[in-house]
């Protein structure tokens, strides 16, 4: 399983990539379903191939993120250790993801320590761009 160049993994050293694609599950979804609801026991994180995945709080169902570009991360409390998923994600469309047993990545981690550092400087600027999106006035 390959990622394009520009998405999550891009320029990180080849075997740790390799090691990461070994963990992944390619996964399919139809509109309307759901990846995980909030509060859900968060095992796994997602990295978005094609398709549109919603991030909603609460009974409300306020849109908090809309997923739309390959290399997105869903699901990225798993990757910070906290037990349950903080939102619900829900596809907008079909989509298509990799899936990742977040238990297992983190070892990996562990095992590349530079590779850990990009990768969650990658992630930091994710998050960052999201808050950016929901407080474009701030």
């Amino acid at each position: 399983m390959q990622l394009q160049q520009g998405d999550l993994f891009w320029g990180m050293d080849k075997g740790f990539v390799k090691k990461a694609m070994e963990l992944a599950e390619k996964v399919s979804f139809a509109e309307g379903d759901f990846l995980f609801h909030e509060g859900d026991r968060a095992t796994d994180f997602y990295i978005l191939l094609t398709g549109r995945i919603k991030l909603v709080l609460g009974k409300s169902d306020k849109v908090v993120y809309m997923a739309r570009q390959a290399g997105e991360i869903i699901g990225w409390s798993s990757l910070t250790e906290r037990e349950s998923y903080s939102a619900s994600g829900q596809c907008v469309e079909s989509a298509s993801l990799l899936k990742i047993e977040s238990a297992r990545f983190l070892e990996l981690l562990n095992e590349e320590p530079a590779s850990g550092l990009t990768l969650f400087k990658r992630i930091a600027t994710m998050l960052g761009n999201r808050l950016l999106e929901l407080y474009p006035n701030a």
